[in-house]
């Protein structure tokens, strides 16, 4: 079988290549995939399997997002020097530094107070939603939801969110020609970073009951986030507090129109909606991989990798994985257990807003299960143009 994970013209018209993900984990699944000269990205070894994935996830030590970063493409050193103030491209002690001192505004508890408020968004929603002649699932729907609740998070104004909304799709959709070019992401991060400084400022001058205000308070040590820092984190909370949850949702509505059943399963009984949010993390795994370094040589699965091999996780692969999943190519709204691994597999760089992604998706289908029991799909549905997201642009609907 002709093997190649990261086609993005094949991510956008057909999805994830879940065959070749199949032929792996049967056949070679720490596999040698070959590098691309014309993009200057070196071989690297594909692993499919949940086991390694999450093996790979927990040994920081072993495998390194600092050294090369932890996105796919490569990037010239002097421009990882500035991403690794991100603690996406941080390894232990420092990213454990870090992640202490934003972990204070993600606690359970405190993302638990948001409930309610999301739901009034999400009925809200709906509202609109019906005012519009023509209706797209993710531009009325999935996409706000999130959008709204990271403006709640930063405590700014809501009508900043049509601007995080462009500044996002132009640095994840940088190879989807819909969104913008190469160099478009590299603009879009710099005006993130010029409205995280703004928004510092104004918090410095007058302290509220947001997110914001509390990073930039010293922790319990005494230590506080540099400027860079900061701005960093607020380019991390955009784009990955809007992608993840904004994908998994118009994904998760996708396998639902595909799936009546399980439509009708929850409409019945919208207890089922938080089990579903697990299942549409898995089935939809919107994060498709992350990329390692090997810091040492080591092996995997009996593999020899050598020290400063690229090493790259694929957990749309390792969440269909036969060995962990029964019928894992059935979308089941009730799968107990459900070990889906779409918010990484462990370890230091488990996704800190977990708790608010599965939130946002229990909520958003309860209520969506409720106030629209009809909902159809009404028309194709486009996927983003990326190796790296799982993503959908469009998805007609009719109320």
């Amino acid at each position: 079988m002709d093997i190649n994970l990261v086609d993005q013209d094949h991510y956008a018209s057909r999805g994830a290549p879940h065959d070749q993900f199949r032929w792996l984990r049967d056949n070679t699944p720490v596999f040698w995939h070959e590098g691309d000269a014309e993009r200057d990205w070196p071989g690297f070894w594909a692993l499919t399997k949940h086991e390694d994935v999450v093996h790979v996830s927990r040994n920081s030590d072993l495998f390194s997002s600092a050294k090369k970063l932890a996105l796919f493409d490569e990037m010239p050193e002097e421009q990882r020097d500035l991403q690794r103030m991100m603690m996406l491209n941080q390894d232990p002690p420092e990213h454990t530094r870090r992640r202490s001192l934003v972990n204070r505004g993600f606690t359970p508890r405190a993302i638990s107070k948001l409930e309610e408020h999301i739901r009034e968004i999400c009925h809200q929603l709906v509202d609109e939603a019906r005012d519009k002649p023509e209706a797209d699932f993710v531009r009325d729907f999935a996409a706000p939801l999130p959008l709204y609740v990271i403006c709640e998070l930063l405590g700014a104004p809501l009508e900043d969110r049509d601007k995080i909304f462009e500044w996002s799709n132009r640095m994840i959709g940088a190879q989807d020609p819909d969104y913008a070019d190469p160099d478009e992401g590299q603009n879009a991060a710099m005006e993130v970073y010029s409205y995280a400084n703004e928004l510092a400022a104004a918090r410095k001058d007058d302290p509220q009951d947001d997110i914001v205000t509390k990073l930039l308070q010293p922790a319990d040590s005494g230590e506080v986030l540099s400027v860079d820092e900061f701005d960093l984190f607020v380019l991390l909370l955009v784009v990955a507090g809007n992608e993840t949850t904004r994908n998994a949702a118009s994904g998760g509505m996708l396998a639902l129109f595909e799936n009546p059943e399980q439509w009708a399963r929850l409409v019945a009984d919208r207890a089922l909606a938080g089990p579903a949010a697990d299942e549409i993390v898995r089935w939809v795994s919107p994060v498709n991989l992350f990329r390692r370094t090997a810091t040492t040589n080591t092996v995997v699965r009996g593999q020899e990798i050598a020290e400063g091999d690229k090493v790259v996780v694929f957990y749309t692969s390792a969440n269909r994985d036969e060995d962990v999943f029964q019928n894992p190519d059935v979308f089941d709204i009730g799968r107990t257990p459900n070990p889906q691994i779409g918010f990484g597999g462990g370890g230091a760089h488990f996704c800190l807003g977990n708790h608010l992604a599965k939130l946002e998706l229990r909520v958003l289908f309860e209520v969506l299960s409720e106030r629209i029991p009809t909902l159809q799909q009404a028309g194709e549905a486009t996927r983003l143009r990326s190796s790296f997201i799982n993503g959908i642009k469009t998805l007609p609907v009719t109320l």
